[in-house]
Order: structure tokens, then C-alpha cells, then sequence
């Protein structure tokens, strides 16, 4: 569902992050268009924190430390990066206005990055937004195979560690359902995000500048934790939505 856009309405920070708490995000036509569209997808995209996937051979990435993984390192690199142009993809959804918003939001602590390096080159990363026990998953790249899986499989060690209770990742794509991503429906998507929302988690305890090593992500992000059921299981077979 697209919500028209209200240009007599500010989008501040504050308003974002009321947005998030609703279950509505924002995005653009392209780069060039300074409106913003408010979405609310009927089906929503979210990825099970208690039973992350991760490939044989993906594992084996992770495992080998070939590339070195930073948190909150290069917000500005991170978003150029979501940014680029990509196969099937000529055109970019992220305006200035999203960059402005997310940068006010990475200022307050509410928006983190995940950094993947191939030495000193930025080779892939995501970022999102954080609020009470919930990570909405924004948008990822990469620029070398596997890197923005490798960000994704830190970043689920992370928001484990930190007990978050949602990773909304909002659709569901062809690159995210080898990590067992699932779709619910919006009535089910608002019980999770509102039990998630008054929730606590403290992400002064991200500790971005503490290295992980590949092993102990791979551990906690396979680690065998209780979860509640979810009560629509056949969503998982749902077919794929548009990518960001």
C-alpha cells in the first residue's frame, strides 16, 4: 500500500521514527524526485531471529575473516554505496531528503551501518533503523560476491547479542530468502512490531568499535534460542517483492 505524499507535512527525525512505530516507511520515485511516498506493504518481509540460515558456503565466508566488519564506521559511504545503480536497477530510490532524515537519525543513534572491507576498499554494507527491541532493515549493497550477506549475517549476531526481538527486513527478495526471511501479514507484521516497540534494548551496548571475529558471529547467529510462533507459517512460500 502507497500512502500519498503530503508535501505540507515537515518529515522530521522525530516523524520518522513515529512512522517506524506504526508499521509506515518512506521512499522515493528516484534520486531526482524530492517527494516521498509513506509505504505499508500488505505482506511484510521479516527475518525469524532464532533461526538465521547461513549456506555451507557462505559460512565458510564468514569464517575465513577475508573481509574485516566495522558498525557506525562511514554512514555517508554506506548510503553512496545503497545508492549505486545495480542490474535491473538504473535508477535509485534514495533522494537527498532520504539522506538528510537517515543522517539525523544515525546522528541520534536511531540508524546504524554495517561496514564490510576488502582491506581499505568498502566492498558492501546495509544499514537501518532501530527502535525499542525492533532493527527495520533499510537497504544493502555490495561490490564484491557475498559482502552484503556477510554484513547481514554480523548484523543478526549483533542484534541477538543485543536482544532485539524484530529484524523487518519490509519485502522479501531473492537475495534474502537464503537466510529463511518469511512474510506475514499486516495484521500479523503489527502484533510482532508492537511487542517489539515496547521492548528495550539498549544500543549504547553496540560496541561498533569492537571487532567481531567470523567464528564467534557464525556461533551466536546459529545459537538455538526460544521464540515465539509465528502464526501464519505458510507465508514462507509467498513470492518475492519488489527489491531496494
Amino acid at each position: 500500500m502507497t500512502h500519498p505524499r503530503d508535501q505540507s507535512v515537515e518529515i522530521t527525525s522525530e516523524v520518522l521514527l513515529k512512522a517506524y512505530a506504526c508499521g509506515i516507511f518512506p521512499m522515493a520515485e528516484s534520486a531526482e524526485d524530492p517527494a516521498l511516498y509513506w509505504i505499508e506493504p500488505e505482506r511484510r518481509g521479516i527475518m525469524p531471529l532464532d533461526r538465521l540460515h547461513v549456506p555451507s558456503r557462505l559460512a565458510r565466508t564468514v569464517r575465513s575473516d577475508r573481509f574485516m566488519v566495522c558498525c557506525n564506521r562511514d554512514f555517508d559511504a554506506v548510503i553512496d554505496g545503497c545508492a549505486e545503480p545495480k542490474p535491473g536497477r538504473a535508477r535509485t530510490w534514495i533522494n537527498s531528503r532520504i539522506r538528510t532524515l537517515y543522517g539525523a537519525l544515525f546522528e541520534r543513534g536511531h540508524c546504524h551501518t554495517v561496514e564490510v572491507y576488502d582491506g581499505k576498499t568498502l566492498v558492501g554494507g546495509l544499514y537501518g533503523v532501530s527502535l525499542g527491541a525492533a532493527f527495520f532493515g533499510e537497504s544493502m549493497f555490495h561490490r564484491a560476491r557475498d559482502a552484503s550477506k556477510v554484513a547481514l549475517v554480523h548484523l543478526v549476531a549483533r542484534l541477538r547479542t543485543l536482544k532485539l526481538r524484530l529484524l523487518d527486513t519490509q519485502f522479501v527478495t531473492e537475495h534474502l530468502r537464503i537466510c529463511v526471511v518469511m512474510e506475514v501479514s499486516r495484521r500479523q507484521y503489527h502484533k510482532l512490531l508492537d511487542a517489539a516497540i515496547a521492548g528495550d534494548a539498549d544500543f549504547g551496548a553496540w560496541k561498533a568499535d569492537v571487532p567481531m571475529s567470523g567464528e564467534q558471529v557464525l556461533a551466536i547467529a546459529r545459537q538455538t534460542i526460544d521464540a515465539d510462533v509465528f502464526a501464519e507459517p505458510s507465508a514462507r512460500s509467498a513470492s518475492p517483492r519488489k527489491s531496494r
